[in-house]
């Protein structure tokens, strides 16, 4: 029974990520009228280092979770207006003739490579090693899934007609056609991230992804343009009424930096989540690490510059999951989350963990840092606890960042002038509070830390034409909840550390890092 309930204009942003699967209603003021979480198993290995999951099981899960916020809405559901959908990054699915899936997908944390194939010739190879691009490529050609499928399961990739990233796939189960966003295609496939669209013919991408043809992969619209409608098929699975138009959105952190409202360069959002980052939103084409892109905007035509810390937030999980027994167990009786005690044992020590230095680089890089690069913590003594690794793990973290902030600044060249902190780990008082001090700079705390289905709902608003205009739209649906300002005894303190320590720590390390490689081969050496 809907009597009596509200008609609240809103749109329905479905948000796929790494650890979860989120529906969320959402009104045209940013307002979070209900939202439903499924918890995910992110992936399983069959051997070490891969991390697959079925293409079916999020499809399930998205049903089940869908269904579950439509089952008693706190407004009428006809005062849905649309659909949009979100996901998680360079996790791609493979489908026959039929549409139905030939192997489980392989998800972005995956680490198989390729095999090198034979190309550029040696001419080709001299110029790209004389302009410093031939390691990123030759990087490149080994991450594509496409290529290694191909050289290691040729029966499948024969068989495959479409290629697609875990949003194509999505989107098409919920429409039944085979088409994106421009603002998803992220990774490692034939895309023109200059002009966000599939490359042309001539472009040398394709001789780096050689068994990828144009019709294995979908058509491609712009952020906030119509992608299709729920079909009746979707319906059923999901509870979605059938008919009501779907809208591109983008990656999860394309739109957690339009959920947080950083349209400009001066803004920046950093993602607190699996994978750190920091970001911000630029209308011309700028490579922080060349030649590496930046990555589609949810806005459309707009680029996302990017530096990434590749296991971020998820070190928070690694810590308490191998060193945190006693803090779980307790939060388990408080009925509370192990990470509310964890940050309250970082809150007391004081700036800078008594010299303890975390160089937060658990997986390799691909330029800066490089391959070789490996994680560090340094300056223990006696007096050191889980308490300080804990909070050096959140220094550390911020202060990756802040040097991703200084590439950014030079490149854009454009201060950054305020931060805008999204994710799970911006839930964490002290993170933020760190973050501050490090950066000397406000923090500002969105009023929700579901930037990403929020970012997704303002795509689906544009599109719907509530707003005129992106400025208009986050203007309204996004709010700040709470500033943190900097202390300006503990900034100095660590602009001390970052300097003087932080700084030097790759450079006076790489060395070493490469003799660990020679030796162990962890991680394993590409050899041209």
């Amino acid at each position: 029974m809907t009597t009596g309930k509200k008609i609240i204009e809103s749109v329905l942003a479905i948000d796929a990520g790494t650890q979860s699967i989120r529906a969320a209603l959402i009104d045209f003021k940013g307002n979070i009228l209900k939202i439903c979480k499924t918890e995910i198993e992110p992936y399983f290995s069959l051997k070490p280092g891969w991390a697959e999951q079925h293409p079916e099981y999020f499809w399930k899960v998205l049903g089940a979770t869908s269904k579950k916020l439509l089952n008693d809405l706190p407004v009428k559901k006809e005062s849905i207006r649309g659909v949009t959908l979100t996901t998680q990054r360079d996790t791609m699915v493979n489908l026959d003739k039929d549409g139905i899936p030939l192997r489980p997908a392989i998800i972005w944390l995956d680490r198989r490579r390729a095999d090198k194939i034979d190309w550029p010739p040696l001419y080709l190879k001299l110029l790209l090693k004389a302009i410093k691009f031939y390691d990123p490529l030759i990087y490149s050609m080994k991450e594509s899934e496409a290529n290694w499928i191909y050289q290691n399961e040729p029966k499948i990739w024969d068989k495959t007609d479409k290629f697609l990233f875990l949003s194509g796939y999505l989107t098409y189960k919920l429409t039944g056609e085979f088409v994106d966003s421009t603002g998803n295609q992220v990774g490692y496939v034939p895309f023109d991230y200059k002009r966000h669209r599939w490359a042309k013919d001539s472009d040398l991408k394709w001789k780096m992804f050689p068994c990828i043809n144009r019709n294995q992969l979908p058509n491609l619209v712009k952020p906030s343009e119509l992608l299709g409608y729920i079909s009746s098929k979707a319906a059923m699975h999901t509870g979605i009424p059938s008919g009501l138009p779907i809208f591109a959105a983008a990656a999860d952190k394309a739109c957690e930096v339009l959920g947080s409202g950083c349209l400009s360069p001066e803004i920046a959002c950093l993602s607190f989540g699996t994978t750190a980052t920091i970001e911000t939103t630029n209308k011309e084409y700028k490579e922080i690490i060349p030649p590496l892109p930046p990555y589609p905007s949810a806005v459309p035509g707009a680029y996302n510059t990017e530096v990434m810390i590749y296991r971020g937030y998820w070190m928070v999980s690694w810590f308490k999951n191998e060193f945190a027994h006693n803090e779980v167990l307790l939060a388990q009786k408080k009925r509370i989350a192990p990470e509310v005690i964890l940050d309250q044992m970082a809150s007391t020590i004081s700036p800078g963990s008594m010299g303890l230095m975390l160089q937060p680089f658990w997986s390799s890089g691909v330029k800066e840092p490089g391959p070789e690069a490996k994680g560090a913590i340094i300056g223990f003594g006696d007096v050191h606890t889980r308490a300080h690794v804990y909070r050096s793990i959140i220094e550390g973290l911020s202060y990756a960042l802040k040097e991703g902030a200084i590439r950014t600044e030079k490149k854009n060249g454009v201060p950054i002038q305020r931060l805008r902190i999204s994710g799970g780990g911006s839930q964490s008082k002290t993170a933020m509070q760190v973050t501050a001090d490090i950066f000397n700079l406000v923090v500002e705390q969105p009023h929700t830390f579901e930037t990403s289905a929020l970012g997704a709902a303002i795509d689906a608003a544009v599109g719907l034409k509530v707003f005129g205009s992106f400025n208009e739209a986050v203007q309204s649906m996004t709010k700040i909840s709470k500033v943190y300002e900097p202390d300006q005894e503990n900034n100095k303190i660590y602009k001390d550390l970052f300097e003087n320590v932080y700084m030097k720590l790759y450079s006076r390390m790489r060395s070493l890092y490469k003799e660990i490689r020679r030796i162990t081969n962890y991680p394993p050496i590409i050899k041209h």
